[in-house]
């Protein structure tokens, strides 16, 4: 007999009738998630991968090496999800001079990662805000804005009803519980965080991420909030020390699979598939973040053994090469400003990064040229 996770509610939305879920508070129950003997090394193998890719982040000189680029890695693919059709080298392109071909696309991208840095700087500051529903409202709210779905009550629980999938709620795929109900869920969501349940917190995370979308208590960008969410719960409870895995790759690859076993918990109570397909993603994405890291490190070495040796090398060109994975398009000013010189001394490192195949000038213009770190790119996006 499946589990029941949720009960429907008949809800009246402008003159039709429809059945909204509302779903049960976490742990799953009657009967609980029990992690059996295969789950359980799946779990072990998921976490082993986590635990490698927190030790590639540490044997670096620099975390900003692997975190810049894998944060907008996550928050590329993330939103790509949801319909973008910005790339990475568009994302750090605009960072580094404000102009972009697809410059809405950019821009959601780019408030993801602002989303996201704000959320991490509350958790860690002693009056900041704890991870909860309040803290997820203000993420929302840096996420929503100035992009579409600015007009739909950014960083507001939700009091009007939406659906998943049709034109209107009567012909949804699924209908999330009334608007009514959503305070109180997302409450004892919130509680079940900082409860002792006994379940590993990795699984914790994925459950969380169910339940969140399942509530979907916003009118809007509910889905990269839920997976913010797993990233903010792997840091929170120190599975991760930095938000170097970038889950959603791995969701992306295998799209259908993933609405389809979130869908089988509210229809069916089955968390144990969902769990094992998290789990399967989790390694997945941990040991592409492991390869990543692996091969930026390898590149960088490399290119700064080169630097060193050519004759054109300078101590400012050095710097600037140690600056470029947390910045890998520049400009001349923005050369100037990161390395804190005067503009000849600016361009000679310029000059050099690009004379042994470090930078390569990317706009083709005489004046106002772009310059980015090619290889490190090419190696975030898989090319």
């Amino acid at each position: 007999m499946p589990r029941t996770t949720g009960t429907y509610r008949l809800t009246r939305v402008g003159n039709e009738e429809v059945r909204a879920f509302v779903s049960e508070p976490l742990p799953p129950k009657n009967p609980p998630l029990v992690l059996d003997e295969a789950m359980a090394a799946l779990h072990a193998e998921a976490v082993a991968a986590v635990g490698q890719l927190g030790v590639a982040g540490a044997m670096v000189p620099s975390a900003e090496w692997f975190l810049y680029g894998f944060v907008r890695k996550e928050a590329l693919v993330s939103s790509e999800i949801e319909g973008t059709q910005a790339t990475l080298q568009d994302v750090v392109t605009y960072e580094a001079t404000k102009q972009a071909e697809r410059p809405d696309d950019v821009r959601e991208v780019c408030n993801y990662v602002d989303a996201l840095t704000f959320a991490r700087e509350q958790i860690a500051k002693p009056k900041g805000l704890p991870l909860s529903t309040r803290l997820l409202c203000e993420a929302h709210k840096r996420l929503m804005r100035g992009v579409r779905g600015a007009d739909k009550r950014p960083g507001e629980i939700r009091r009007s009803q939406n659906w998943i999938g049709g034109t209107r709620p009567g012909n949804a795929r699924f209908v999330p519980p009334p608007p009514e109900d959503v305070p109180a869920l997302m409450a004892q969501l919130d509680k079940w965080l900082y409860s002792d349940d006994a379940l590993p917190p990795l699984v914790k995370a994925g459950l969380a991420h169910v339940q969140f979308e399942t509530i979907h208590p916003f009118l809007d960008g509910n889905g990269r909030i839920g997976r913010l969410l797993i990233t903010l719960l792997l840091e929170h409870w120190g599975l991760l020390k930095s938000p170097m895995l970038y889950l959603s790759l791995a969701f992306k690859r295998r799209q259908q699979e993933y609405y389809a076993r979130l869908g089988g918990v509210r229809t069916e109570g089955e968390w144990e598939a969902w769990t094992r397909f998290y789990l399967e993603c989790v390694r997945e994405a941990a040991d592409d973040g492991v390869r990543a890291a692996q091969a930026i490190f390898a590149i960088i070495g490399k290119d700064r053994a080169r630097l060193i040796k050519h004759a054109a090398v300078t101590v400012p060109a050095v710097r600037l090469l140690d600056l470029l994975p947390s910045r890998p398009v520049v400009t001349l000013p923005l050369a100037v400003d990161l390395l804190g010189v005067s503009k000849p001394t600016a361009i000679k490192a310029i000059e050099a990064l690009e004379s042994v195949g470090v930078l390569k000038e990317t706009s083709g213009k005489r004046r106002d040229r772009v310059y980015a770190y090619q290889k490190y790119l090419d190696t975030l996006t898989g090319e």
